[in-house]
């Protein structure tokens, strides 16, 4: 009984592991936006984001850490994270840049306006 116990515990293990592995790989890599095709609230916050600030929100420029693995992976504090103000929200709404070291230059740079459910990678 003890083998059927450990056999069954071990099948129960791989299975959580291999799901939980495929549900990563399987995530669809980000779309493309033009960023002519953002809301110009995702441009200026763009434009700051090079600047270096200010930014309006404390939590701006804060690490994200891609825990849901939507983006591809980076060393940790790679992206870091930016409100795109929502006109008439009182709070700092859904959407967000994510932005990846060098955004000045080559690094990587993503939108999101459903709070980090989904990404496109902002291209210029």
């Amino acid at each position: 009984m003890r083998f059927v116990a450990r056999a069954l515990l071990i099948a129960l293990l791989c299975t959580c592991g291999a799901g939980a592995s495929l549900a990563r790989s399987d995530a669809p890599a980000p779309q493309d936006v033009a960023l002519v095709d953002l809301p110009q609230e995702a441009r200026d916050t763009l434009a700051l984001i090079r600047r270096g600030g200010p930014f309006r929100y404390r939590q701006d420029g804060s690490v994200f850490g891609n825990r849901e693995k939507r983006l591809p992976a980076r060393d940790s504090g790679y992206y870091r994270e930016y409100t795109v103000p929502t006109p008439g929200a009182k709070d700092r709404g859904a959407r967000r840049i994510v932005a990846g070291a060098g955004v000045g230059t080559s690094g990587e740079v993503y939108y999101s306006d459903d709070h980090y459910n989904s990404f496109r990678r902002i291209r210029e």
